[in-house]
């Protein structure tokens, strides 16, 4: 049997929910993790800092047109 998304999804709905849990852990290791970068991470920093001091453009304040 060949192994599809729609497959797994079909086994993922079929497990004992008391072991979801261990699928979850064995799942997650086959998603690869992202690092930020540290430009990323200053970016973020200087972002909730202008957030803080209220300098930012509320969603209503955007023209979407």
């Amino acid at each position: 049997m060949v192994a599809t998304r729609q497959r797994l999804r079909e086994i993922i709905d079929v497990v004992d929910v008391n072991e979801l849990d261990i699928l979850y852990k064995l799942l997650i290791k086959f998603i690869p993790e992202v690092e930020p970068l540290p430009d990323e991470i200053e970016a973020i920093r200087l972002g909730r800092e202008e957030i803080r001091r209220g300098e930012f453009v509320s969603h209503d304040e955007i023209d979407w047109n």
